[in-house]
Formats: structure tokens, C-alpha cells, sequence
């Protein structure tokens, strides 16, 4: 009696292990991208064996109700104790496999910062209905970003920073509605903006910089409203600042520099929630608009490099704090004026211009 109590426990104990574990169209995939992947140092891969990936396969969830691979969450820089024993980032080398579509109920897709993965964004991945995060950064991924990405309703995070990604921004990437982190730095995508980009209304950062982008900056940006970040640096873009980048409620960082902007500095940008604000190296022309005041808060105003006459704003000096301020290498004239800021402000951030004079520069 006790040897038939046994063997109906074992056969249960079997039956609770095969429910609770991923099932084999889940698994194969997951071997498939192990095999496209070569990580020589760290071994994260050793734990990828027996039937079920779901449990003590690093870097891989799963949904607890469903049992299907859910997140694969591979980071190289990461306080994981197998870096800690290591002493060392991680490096791997290979390819993701299309394979990895086959993992239907995907919600993250984070393989980051290995250094050595090549080849492209597998096209597939559009097709994810639940993808949330997909996080590429720190690869040598290239190719383009697949052209039906705005398929992805669900996508909240789109990173893809530090490779050699290439081509235009897809028109249906302003399609992604749930999107609020796209960081596209450090590739070499080319071409405009999408001019429909204001309608990715839940974004808070866009990051777009150390790129090949040219064309005009959308107006429509201005009407995405959570926007607190936007960096454009480093880029070919042209045209006119927008004025109504300066009439958005939460915008606090604003990097245009290094591009071939040109026209006149928007008034609206000094009165305007931005605090931290980089316009230098561009073709701008014209005054400094004279609106500083009690509300002016500027960690940073970067106006260098430019083609910009007249005198130095006096009003600076009724900002409530300006931390850094660089003027240097404009056509500007006239008396430097006293006080706060321009007391703790070295010579570096006045000189080649035109005529300026007065402490810290030789005096008048």
C-alpha cells in the first residue's frame, strides 16, 4: 500500500513539475538565441539546461499564471555576483536570433551593453503583441530599425543607444502611443525627424543625439506635454528654433548644440521652464532676448560658437541662479555687466568675441 502511495505521489509530483514549467515551443527558441550567441567569460549560459526555462535560467521570467517566458533581461554591466566573482563587464559576441519571435508572450527584451553583438534588429519583433522594453543598448547592432516598430502598442521604453544602427527613423514609430523613453544616441541614422513625432504624447525623454538627423526640428514636438528631455546635439539638423518649445510645461533639459541651426533665439526659451540649456555651435544670429528675471533658474546656458551681436543681457543679473554660462566665440560688445552671475564666472566664458569688456576680461 505504502509502494502505490509513492508512486501516485511521484507521478503528481511529475504532473506539477510539467505544468509549472515553460513549455517546449518556449524553450526552443531560448536555446536557439543561446546558439546564435557566444559568451566566452562569465558563463552566464551554463544555466540554460534541463526542460524548464523557467526556473533558474538566468535572466529569463516567466508569467507565473501562463508559465510562458515573459522578460530576458541580459545586462554586461551589472552587479550580479557572477560580474562580482568574474572582476569584469561582460563581452559577447554573435547574433539574436529571429528565433526569438517565436516567444509570443514577451514583455521585455533587454540584451544590453555586451559590447561585440552584431548584426540586425530582427524584423519579427514587431510582431510581439506584449512587448513593453526593448533595451539594445551598448551593442554593435546594425541595419535599420524595423520599419513596422509602430505595431508595438504596448512598447513603453525603445533604447537602442551606442551601436551602428543606420537608415531613417520609421514613420510608424509616432504610431507607438504608450512610448514614453525612446534614447536613439550614438548610431548613424540619417534623414528627418518624423514630422508627426508630437504624437508620441506619453514621452518624457527623447534622446536623438551623436547621430546623422538633418532636416528642420517638427513643431509638433511642442505638443508632446510630458516631455522633460530633448536632445537633438550632435546631428545635421537646420531650419529655425521652434518658438513653442519654449511653451511646454515640463520641458527642463533642451541640447540643440552642434547642428546648423540658424535664425534668432526664441524669447520664449528664457522664460520658459528650462533650466538646463545648450545652443552652442550652430549659425544662430541676432541679440540674446533682455527677459531674464526673478524666474530665470539656468544650471546651464550654453550660447557659444555662434553668430550673436549686441550686448550682454543685463537682466542676467536678475536671474534667481545661473550656474553656468558660456558666451565665448560670438560677436558681442559692450560692458560686461556686475554682480551675480558674472562675479564667480571665469574669462573662458567671454572671450573671442567681438568687443567685450570689463572684469573678468580687460577693462573698458
Amino acid at each position: 500500500m505504502k509502494r502505490v502511495f509513492s508512486i501516485i505521489l511521484l507521478l503528481l509530483f511529475a504532473v506539477i513539475s510539467t505544468v509549472n514549467s515553460c513549455p517546449p515551443s518556449d524553450r526552443a527558441p531560448l536555446l536557439a538565441l543561446k546558439a546564435a550567441l557566444l559568451e566566452p567569460y562569465l558563463g552566464i549560459f551554463k544555466s540554460w539546461t534541463g526542460t524548464d526555462c523557467c526556473h533558474n535560467w538566468y535572466g529569463i521570467s516567466c508569467d507565473p499564471e501562463s508559465n510562458r517566458v515573459a522578460d530576458i533581461n541580459l545586462r554586461g554591466e551589472s552587479e550580479d555576483p557572477i560580474f562580482e566573482r568574474a572582476h569584469r563587464t561582460g563581452f559577447m559576441t554573435g547574433v539574436i536570433s529571429p528565433e526569438i519571435c517565436k516567444l509570443t508572450r514577451l514583455s521585455s527584451i533587454i540584451i544590453a551593453d555586451w559590447k561585440g553583438i552584431t548584426g540586425e534588429i530582427p524584423k519579427c519583433i514587431a510582431t510581439l503583441p506584449f512587448l513593453r522594453i526593448l533595451d539594445l543598448i551598448g551593442n554593435k547592432i546594425s541595419g535599420e530599425i524595423p520599419a513596422d516598430i509602430g505595431r508595438l502598442q504596448r512598447l513603453t521604453v525603445l533604447n537602442v543607444a551606442d551601436n551602428q544602427i543606420s537608415g531613417r527613423i520609421p514613420p510608424s514609430l509616432t504610431n507607438l502611443s504608450s512610448l514614453m523613453h525612446i534614447d536613439l544616441r550614438n548610431n548613424k541614422i540619417s534623414g528627418p525627424i518624423p514630422g508627426k513625432f508630437g504624437r508620441l504624447r506619453m514621452l518624457s525623454r527623447a534622446l536623438l543625439s551623436r547621430n546623422q538627423i538633418s532636416g528642420p526640428i517638427p513643431g509638433s514636438i511642442s505638443r508632446i506635454y510630458r516631455l522633460a528631455d530633448l536632445d537633438l546635439s550632435m546631428n545635421k539638423i537646420s531650419g529655425v528654433i521652434p518658438p513653442s518649445l519654449g511653451k511646454m510645461a515640463v520641458l527642463a533639459t533642451l541640447n540643440l548644440d552642434c547642428n546648423k541651426i540658424t535664425g534668432t533665439i526664441p524669447t520664449t526659451l528664457l522664460t520658459s521652464a528650462i533650466g538646463n540649456l545648450n545652443l552652442s555651435r550652430n549659425a544662430l544670429e541676432g541679440k540674446i532676448p533682455d527677459l531674464f528675471g526673478p524666474r530665470s533658474y539656468f544650471t546651464v546656458i550654453d550660447l557659444s560658437f555662434n553668430k550673436l551681436t549686441g550686448p550682454i543681457p543685463r537682466t542676467l543679473s536678475a536671474a534667481s541662479y545661473i550656474g553656468h554660462l558660456d558666451l565665448s566665440y560670438n560677436h558681442l560688445c559692450g560692458r560686461i555687466p556686475a554682480g551675480e552671475p558674472f562675479d564667480h564666472l571665469e574669462a573662458s566664458s567671454f572671450m573671442h568675441n567681438d568687443c567685450l569688456c570689463g572684469k573678468p576680461l580687460r577693462g573698458c
